[in-house]
């Protein structure tokens, strides 16, 4: 089935096919938290009437129980296009406790743990203990006192910030750890529009008990919204229809795309609804042939 417009779908279409820019709570597993939004909305659809189920659900990276901050979930339908997290950008903001006074050239310092670093997983990580390459694309003193320093930290998917912080601690000669760590960005998601758990919940109610959908529109975007990082491919609707039973897009069914060949992309119908991940493997002006492979149906 080829969906609506995201901005003309149903409430119940919008949970089947959604995200949602979650602020996870302390305590939980990321795991945890996905599991309750999807518990969550199969009670809304079922109190709304409608007899689907979410399914699955994916979450934008795991954080450990006591780390708060952006989750994104991708909701039915998107947990299919999960990857779209895989690589993605992280921020974090954390606080480094310093074991002594922190050295004269403190500042210096952190700024060489900058560009490429080399990290072994902790012993806890789920994760072979091999030494990876990570980036630190930016490392910023917020504040200082005295043996606290805020740190914000841009890194790239994979990288461990209590492990960042004791190798700080060993460069500046003091030792350190991690103290409190909140992510507060995912990709193109961060805290700007954060949700937490009571909003969805509440707005869920709103919905299901009162027939209110205005506050489940501002706490569940579409699902294109984690898949703006990839160049479309614009397909007619009856290309549409045949990616939906498995049929690759052809040449001929392509209106248009801004992405050169051999590049990851996302299909949509003129309308904007996503229909498939895959990659552009073939001349979209010709004639006839392949013009993209499917990597992920998405209707």
């Amino acid at each position: 089935m080829v969906r609506d417009a995201p901005e003309h779908r149903s409430p119940a279409d919008l949970l089947t096919f959604g995200v949602v820019n979650l602020d996870k709570p302390p305590g939980p597993s990321a795991h945890q938290v996905a599991a309750w939004v999807r518990d969550a909305v199969d009670d809304a659809l079922d109190a709304a009437g409608d007899d689907r189920t979410l399914g699955r659900v994916a979450h934008g990276g795991t954080l450990d129980p006591k780390v708060t901050g952006c989750l994104p979930i991708l909701l039915g339908d998107a947990a299919r296009a999960a990857r779209v997290f895989d690589d993605a950008v992280k921020e974090y903001v954390t606080i480094l406790e310093l074991h002594d006074q922190a050295p004269p050239d403190f500042d210096s310092i952190v700024a060489e743990f900058e560009g490429e670093i080399y990290q072994k997983p902790p012993r806890k990580s789920a994760v072979k203990r091999r030494l990876r390459s990570r980036t630190i694309h930016a490392l910023d003193v917020l504040e200082r006192h005295d043996r606290r320093a805020l740190l914000r930290v841009r890194c790239g998917s994979g990288t461990y910030v209590r492990k960042l912080c004791h190798d700080i601690g060993l460069a500046l000669g003091t030792g350190a750890h991690m103290g409190e760590l909140r992510r507060t960005a995912t990709g193109d998601f961060d805290d700007r529009d954060l949700v937490t758990m009571e909003d969805l919940v509440d707005a869920l109610a709103e919905w299901a008990d009162n027939d209110d959908e205005s506050w489940l529109h501002e706490t569940v975007a579409p699902a294109e919204r984690a898949l703006r990082g990839y160049p479309t491919v614009t397909i007619v609707p009856s290309a549409a229809r045949e990616v939906a039973h498995g049929a690759p897009v052809y040449a001929p069914g392509v209106i248009e795309t801004d992405a050169e060949q051999g590049a990851d992309v996302c299909c949509v119908t003129p309308d904007g609804a996503a229909v498939c991940l895959g990659r552009l493997v073939g001349d979209p002006d010709a004639e006839g042939g392949v013009a993209v492979e499917l990597e992920r149906v998405l209707v």
